[in-house]
């Protein structure tokens, strides 16, 4: 039925339970993976007389981001070779989770997306918003989301 499935990840415990379940899909429809992770971007934190004193160059936190996303983009490659599925991975940064969800779908040619979601109700939702209910709202393919 799908032939990719992308699978986004923030790295929390519910999302890696999530990559879990979906390599279980993914091995059930015949079809691959693709993990996507995506890192927030990068702030300057310099003022004009002032540099803080955990301030971090561009350089060293694109290598931070780098290494946090394959240790997040691990998770999924195991948990797909776990399940036998074909599996590449890739991350972006980028302040808005969602657009870059529904940007990564388009651009590794997936027929569908299985995410988590954390299920948050109330002031916490509205504060911290749904990126799964982003990606619902922006997307024209399947998204299973895992709760």
């Amino acid at each position: 039925m799908f032939k990719n499935i992308l699978v986004p990840t923030d790295g929390s415990a519910l999302s890696r339970k999530a990559a879990k379940k979906a390599a279980e899909f993914a091995k059930k429809m015949g079809s691959r993976m693709t993990g996507f992770h995506v890192a927030p971007a990068y702030r300057y934190n310099i003022y004009a007389d002032y540099v803080p004193p955990d301030f971090i160059s561009p350089q060293q936190f694109a290598a931070n981001s780098k290494k946090i996303a394959q240790r997040h983009l691990d998770v999924i490659k195991k948990a797909a070779a776990a399940a036998g599925v074909a599996c590449g991975c890739y991350y972006t940064t980028s302040d808005f989770p969602a657009d870059q969800i529904v940007r990564a779908a388009k651009k590794y040619k997936c027929d569908a997306i299985f995410m988590a979601s954390h299920g948050r109700t109330g002031l916490s939702r509205l504060l911290l918003g749904s990126e799964a209910t982003k990606v619902l709202t922006h997307t024209k393919i399947p998204v299973v989301v895992y709760r």
